[in-house]
């Protein structure tokens, strides 16, 4: 009998175009439920918006979103993008800056740090990648 392995992952690439975040985050609801884990849409759909808005605002180039299954209860959600330089605070066990509260931009890491079990960052020979994970324990 075979043994099918719970890993899997699947890869958008995105061009830098203003609808390539909506269109990626309607890609991940049908790969949830196509997996049979709707119950992580609204965690995973936050995390994966936040980090696609933060490499749509922060470079001019390309970006891609991959969705991971992690063994058999976590799923890992990471979007790279061409800009070498880490968010403050994101790929270190550091606070970020808390934007002031007049200020209308700055809260998207703060909320993935939130809303995520673990998160982390690491650059690349071709530019950054920021990542977020979500347990689903018994969402099957």
């Amino acid at each position: 009998m075979a043994t099918v392995s719970p890993t899997w992952a699947y890869t958008l690439q995105l061009p830098h175009d203003p609808r390539a975040p909506g269109i990626a985050r309607a890609t991940l609801r049908t790969v949830l439920a196509a997996h049979g884990l709707t119950g992580l849409t609204p965690t995973a759909e936050l995390l994966a918006s936040e980090l696609l808005t933060n490499a749509h605002l922060h470079t001019t180039g390309p970006y891609a979103l991959r969705v991971h299954a992690e063994g058999s209860d976590r799923l890992r959600i990471a979007v790279w993008d061409s800009d070498p330089l880490l968010p403050p605070g994101f790929g270190d066990p550091g606070v970020p800056p808390r934007p002031a509260d007049t200020e209308e931009h700055g809260r998207g890491l703060h909320l993935v740090r939130a809303c995520a079990d673990a998160w982390g960052a690491a650059a690349t020979q071709d530019g950054k990648l920021l990542w977020a994970e979500c347990q689903w324990g018994g969402l099957r």
